[in-house]
């Protein structure tokens, strides 16, 4: 091809890292992408998202669907930011678009996929896959495992909290093109990036201790100030093991974040969260949710919190009286 190929995808995100190496690799071999420009994105770009120009050709995914996109890729329930953007999806179905809701990660739906459409399927990326499915769905054996990161892949992943300058990311996707995640891991920037990322975190575990505290009902609240440390998103079970599920603001010089989750160690039906979030502007998955809150709307963070606590405690109440939330 010789236009400027680009593959956009969510970051910093081990899960949509390893969804680059995919189709990548698929891209390649079926169309000839060979050095395509890679382009991390994040929800900060939401709001302007549908009313942006994607470089042509591309392929995004593990991120909202855009109608520019050649080849788009996602498993997120509030990936259509519009009922417009639903429509131009069922419109131009293709094996091209991918989408499954159900899927517990963006890298196993394509696995999945080029296999079954298009008959392409990399041995060499079963491990990452594997590994990004995990992280993705929050299949930890305990809290301990998802915070200590005694694996490879875990390191490389805790690594990603300290964000992605210098282009991290898009290093990552070519590095783990080419080598095994083992020697990955073993690479000074990733393993330097781990231990500062280690540090910072242990820092941030005791700051959340004095800024969560336990509701009655099972919901850890908080309000806890991320300068200088890495608020972990299993810090509150870390804390509060018995927790059904946690809530609350993390702030940063210049924005916030307002996020929830189920407790993932903790076996019980759970209204989507993701949903919850979606009608405030943000989005997520099934146990998952967050909106961003950049410069001003941090003002916002505690009304809209309030919001996300009552509907998580109404919506809690529905699905365990078996009514539907």
């Amino acid at each position: 091809m010789t236009g400027r190929e680009t593959i956009y995808f969510h970051s910093p995100c081990f899960d949509g890292i390893v969804s680059a190496v995919l189709v990548w690799d698929f891209l390649r071999a079926k169309q000839g992408w060979t050095q395509p420009a890679l382009r991390p994105v994040n929800y900060d770009l939401r709001e302007g998202w549908l009313s942006s120009s994607l470089e042509q050709p591309c392929a995004v995914v593990d991120f909202l669907y855009h109608h520019e996109a050649d080849f788009w890729a996602d498993h997120h329930p509030t990936t259509f930011l519009s009922d417009s953007a639903s429509e131009d999806f069922r419109r131009r179905q293709n094996p091209s678009l991918v989408y499954d809701p159900e899927a517990q990660s963006c890298a196993r739906l394509l696995w999945r996929h080029l296999s079954q459409t298009f008959d392409h399927r990399n041995e060499r990326y079963r491990g990452i896959v594997d590994w990004a499915d995990r992280i993705d769905s929050a299949q930890y054996e305990s809290v301990q495992e998802a915070i200590l990161a005694p694996t490879s892949a875990l390191k490389i992943n805790i690594g990603l909290g300290l964000g992605d300058r210098d282009r991290y990311c898009e290093k990552l996707v070519h590095i783990l093109r080419e080598k095994p995640l083992d020697e990955v891991a073993r690479l000074p920037e990733v393993k330097t990036r781990y231990e500062q990322a280690q540090k910072l975190i242990q820092a941030g575990l005791e700051r959340f201790k004095k800024a969560a505290w336990i509701e009655p009902d099972g919901i850890v609240v908080f309000d806890v100030d991320s300068t200088g440390v890495i608020i972990n998103r299993y810090a509150p079970y870390y804390w509060f093991p018995d927790s059904l599920y946690s809530a609350g603001i993390v702030r940063w010089e210049g924005g916030a974040k307002i996020t929830a989750m189920r407790n993932p160690w903790r076996n019980f039906e759970t209204p989507f969260l993701g949903k919850i979030f979606e009608r405030l502007g943000g989005g997520g998955h099934q146990r998952v949710g967050s909106i961003l809150l950049p410069g001003a709307k941090a003002r916002e963070a505690h009304a809209l919190l309030d919001r996300v606590l009552s509907d998580i405690r109404r919506e809690h109440k529905k699905v365990k009286s078996g009514a539907r939330a």
